[in-house]
């Protein structure tokens, strides 16, 4: 049966006029998906009956089945184990940025905190979905735990996009704001999947998310950021780093071995230059791996160019090393975070810590895996 989420705009059109249906039938059934987020036919009121009965016979909304949910102790996080049709799974996270609950109704697991109240003048809450786009990863940095974990397949666009669906039900209308495909997988390894979903997520007939709230992050798939250039869209485009040189990043991203950090910047540059969006650094701290001093330094150097070259439009991230079972690396102690992040800012490059969500129920960047971990305690 054809999941209609894996349909693009024109791919939705035909297989409408295959049923010899009139048109505007696919701009009706957009809506209940992409809007209303129905995940039953039947539930589309406005289709004739027997179109919704046909529908049923020859296609489906796919809807991830949740194995578990896990929510942060301040409640401000959610992770999903979510299983797919053919049994494989992956987690999803939501996160918000404002005091406040995000859901409906706070988790059945979790008491919402009683001495927690918005100001009057607060701005609406940035709540952040943070996708999957591949069943495990096939990058396999030794620091992340779904690296660890390896690679089992590619997702779909409807599967990468019924991530976001599945936390737009639970979530108030309209509450998610941005959009981040940092979980689970390399985003620009299959380009083709991954630009069609974000289509139909910022598609206004579809989900209707700017462009500009979405990131997409990358470990370094250069023909990827290739292909990103040209689009000029106004999506984000996250690079993790993790270190200043080539033979430390062979390490940490084994991919540097196939895109050596010399081809990874004058990618970036191109795309800054033609897109004139900034590109985000992402940098794990590993305590006495890639903290140092000098380390920072040598950071400063690459990307702020010199002679012909100019700096490059760039911002850093720096991440305080999550936790992870499997991995033999530690943290950076906060000393050592803040030393070097007053190099970067001394050397004029943007630079921001990370906040931290979730944690304490491993939701947080290098975290997800594809088991419950609870069953593993």
């Amino acid at each position: 049966m054809i999941d209609l989420l894996n349909l693009n705009k024109n791919e939705l059109r035909d297989f409408v006029a295959a049923l010899n249906e009139p048109a505007y039938r696919a701009a009706q059934i957009e809506r209940w998906l992409y809007h209303e987020f129905v995940t039953d036919f039947d539930a589309m009121t406005n289709l004739p009956s027997d179109l919704r009965a046909r529908l049923n016979q020859v296609a489906r909304i796919g809807a991830p089945r949740v194995i578990a949910e896990h929510s942060s102790a301040d409640g401000l996080t959610r992770k999903a184990l979510l299983q797919l049709d053919d049994g494989q799974t992956i987690e999803a996270v939501l996160m918000s940025y404002a005091v406040g609950a995000f859901y409906q109704t706070p988790p059945q697991d979790q008491t919402p905190p009683q001495d927690q109240t918005p100001p009057q003048d607060q701005t609406p809450p940035r709540c952040t979905v943070c996708i999957s786009t591949q069943v495990g990863c096939p990058i396999g940095c030794p620091f992340c735990a779904t690296g660890q974990a390896g690679y089992v397949r590619n997702l779909t666009p409807g599967e990468i996009v019924a991530q976001v669906l599945h936390f737009a039900r639970a979530a108030r209308p309209d509450a998610l704001t941005n959009i981040v495909l940092m979980g689970m997988g390399e985003p620009l390894m299959k380009f083709d999947i991954t630009w069609q979903a974000i289509a139909s997520l910022t598609d206004p007939a579809r989900f209707g998310m700017g462009a500009r709230r979405i990131t997409v992050s990358t470990s370094g798939e250069i023909p990827g950021i290739e292909r990103l250039t040209p689009e000029k869209s106004q999506v984000n485009l996250a690079i993790s780093l993790h270190a200043p040189d080539d033979a430390l990043r062979d390490v940490l991203v084994p991919l540097n071995r196939k895109y050596p950090l010399r081809d990874l910047m004058r990618a970036a540059r191109a795309y800054a230059e033609q897109t004139r969006r900034r590109v985000t650094f992402e940098y794990a701290l590993m305590d006495r791996v890639n903290d140092a001093p000098e380390q920072a330094r040598a950071l400063a150097r690459l990307l702020r160019g010199g002679g012909a070259t100019p700096p490059l439009l760039c911002h850093v991230n720096l991440i305080p090393l999550n936790p992870t079972r499997a991995s033999p690396y530690r943290r950076s102690p906060e000393a050592r975070v803040l030393a070097f992040e007053k190099i970067l800012r001394a050397a004029h490059i943007p630079t921001t810590l990370r906040v931290e969500r979730g944690i304490e129920i491993a939701a947080g960047c290098g975290q997800l895996r594809q088991v419950n971990e609870s069953k593993n305690e």
